[in-house]
């Protein structure tokens, strides 16, 4: 994640993206943005708040090599040739016009930004953004006109949310230069992020933890719900932040020990991982460091509420996991045909 408590933009022009699939073209501005104060003020949040909050970040990806990948040419030129600005963000706008193969692909706005003073992992360094802006929202104009006032309705771009954007850091680790992306209009997640950056997650105890994580939120809904319902899910689950709480370092095989009482529930983790990776088209590696901030983020996401389809709910609470076992008790009612919880207390809150 970064800060932008000292960012500013130092370059701003804007675009328009056609979609080759419905022939609609392309449209280009040849002059920089230049903002008045009220305008740059609200753009300025409105771009780089998506990144405020962003844990994972990724690396430049090309089958062959990775100095053909476009983007990170194009970068490169931004960060080195001062006056390459404008024509280089013409390049990175039909780039991303030749990944529109389908009708879903939405036209719309691209806003090319270089940016100075982001802050990353307590390093400052400047940026290139590119983002686009696919959905416009209806607002209401009021005008004089005759002497009376009169209404009618436009469109124009929400400072809500960006719709897809993503920072190029002018920093580089031993895997590349540092990237950030956001997509809150996921219609195809291979679009954005694999066809027009063409990137993939760094190599680092961000994307392991996530992973990790993944793999357990996975097991649970496919293996555990359906075998053994709700209540050994939501314990699994607990068990699982848990333990990612507690340790500095995942070892793969004391999580199993940890975690799973029943040697049948460890075979079936251990299919489930080889599945999982199979299909995600990815190596969980045995032992990794846990990220903190990780965790944190896919806790918030976590559900162990109970729904049962007599219009009750049982919340569990995550950061207890033992509770479930030791306060929780499944049955069936012979007499009345029905499953039961039985929950034990001392007190109401």
């Amino acid at each position: 994640m970064i800060s932008r408590k000292n960012a500013s933009i130092s370059k701003c022009i804007i675009h328009k993206v056609g979609n080759k699939h419905n022939n609609t073209k392309n449209a280009f501005s040849e002059k920089e943005v230049h903002f008045d104060e009220a305008s740059y003020e609200l753009m300025l949040p409105f771009l780089l708040r998506p990144f405020g909050s962003v844990v994972q970040s990724y690396r430049f990806n090309h089958h062959a090599n990775i100095s053909l990948n476009e983007i990170n040419t194009y970068s490169s030129q931004m960060f080195n040739e001062d006056d390459a600005f404008i024509e280089t963000s013409k390049h990175i706008v039909k780039h991303l016009f030749e990944q529109s193969n389908s009708a879903q692909i939405k036209t719309g706005d691209v806003l090319i930004v270089m940016f100075e003073g982001i802050e990353f992992n307590e390093i400052t360094t400047n940026a290139l953004g590119i983002f686009k802006i696919e959905n416009k929202v209806n607002f209401f104009q009021t005008y004089l006109e005759n002497n009376s006032y009169d209404v009618l309705v436009q469109k124009g771009i929400s400072s809500k949310k960006v719709d897809k954007g993503c920072l190029i850091l002018n920093q580089t680790d031993t895997e590349g230069p540092i990237i950030l992306s956001a997509d809150n209009n996921n219609y195809d997640a291979q679009y954005w992020t694999n066809h027009f950056l063409n990137i993939k997650y760094a190599d680092d105890a961000n994307n392991h933890t996530q992973q990790y994580i993944e793999l357990c939120k996975d097991f649970s809904e496919d293996i555990l719900k359906i075998s053994y319902g709700n209540q050994e899910q939501n314990t699994f689950l607990a068990r699982t932040i848990d333990f990612f709480k507690e340790n500095e370092t995942i070892n793969v095989e004391r999580f199993k020990e940890e975690i799973f009482e029943e040697d049948k529930h460890k075979t079936l983790f251990d299919d489930y991982k080889k599945t999982f990776e199979g299909e995600k088209d990815i190596l969980i590696r045995n032992q990794f460091d846990v990220a903190e901030a990780v965790v944190k983020k896919e806790k918030k996401k976590i559900k162990t509420d109970i729904k049962l389809d007599t219009n009750i709910q049982i919340k569990l609470d995550i950061d207890a996991p033992e509770a479930s076992s030791e306060y929780l008790e499944r049955g069936y009612d012979d007499e009345k045909k029905m499953h039961f919880y039985k929950v034990y207390f001392n007190a109401e809150g």
